[in-house]
């Protein structure tokens, strides 16, 4: 019985070692996941990530990770303009199947899909870019658009402002918008036309209302999947398959 106890005894203390073992272990990966990613992507900040299961250690042994969660804060992602970025807000991936090297020098998810925000001030910039200066949809009418915010529903309420007959409209015209992916491109075009007052050339008032911004270069090669109006700007889904981590 003496004997039997003893062997329990060692058995538990065995079992916490290799649980610590194991944390500390994973805490070790995750940082240097964490700092490889953030020099792959040129990273302002360091992102968060978490390496589940459990045991970690069995898993390296493997050369395989079976779930990671990644989270960047801000990310400016490319739109295919040089010199211009577009900044991505809370982009939180999860990684499956995770292969990796011993020094993690490489690590690539064989899936991933998440999730982010393109925040609607970050949108305005992509509809401003494609006006210099106010555009005229008809002869002594210049329009501009100079906001866009929650419109319910899933739609982007889109505020233009207005000049007719030299005359500026005391407050901005609105239409509801619906925001669509196409490739690595999020569109947004208005349900209507705004009323001026006037009949207004269908195609000249859509250079205003309507316009799109490419999203280029997201981490690891991960693509747009998804978009949605939200609250505070627009929620997007991503996904994508062999999205390389480091190396």
């Amino acid at each position: 019985m003496r004997a039997l106890r003893t062997l329990l005894i060692v058995a538990v203390i065995l079992g916490g070692l290799f649980a610590i073992a194991d944390r500390v272990a994973v805490g070790f990966a995750e940082d240097e996941v964490a700092d490889r990613l953030r020099t792959n992507e040129n990273l302002a900040t360091m992102p968060d990530v978490s390496i589940n299961g459990f045991p970690f250690l069995t898993q390296v042994a493997g050369g395989e990770l079976d779930d990671v969660k990644v989270g960047i804060k801000d990310y400016e992602a490319a739109t295919g303009t040089s010199g211009q970025n577009i900044r991505i807000d809370d982009l939180d991936a999860r990684m499956r199947d995770v292969r990796i090297t011993g020094d993690y020098s490489s690590a690539t998810a064989a899936t991933a899909t998440g999730s982010a925000t393109i925040s609607y001030a970050e949108l305005l910039k992509a509809a401003k870019s494609a006006e210099s200066e106010p555009t005229q949809v008809v002869p002594g009418v210049t329009a501009t658009v100079v906001g866009l915010s929650d419109g319910g529903n899933g739609k982007i309420k889109v505020e233009i402002e207005a000049t007719v007959l030299g005359r500026k409209l005391p407050e901005p015209v609105s239409v509801l918008s619906t925001v669509t992916v196409d490739g690595d491109t999020v569109k947004v075009k208005a349900d209507s036309l705004p009323n001026l007052g006037i009949d207004l050339a269908d195609g000249r008032m859509r250079a205003v209302t309507d316009f799109e911004q490419k999203i280029d270069g997201l981490p690891g090669g991960i693509r747009l999947d998804s978009v949605q109006a939200a609250k505070t700007g627009v929620d997007i889904t991503v996904r994508g398959s062999n999205v390389r981590l480091a190396g």
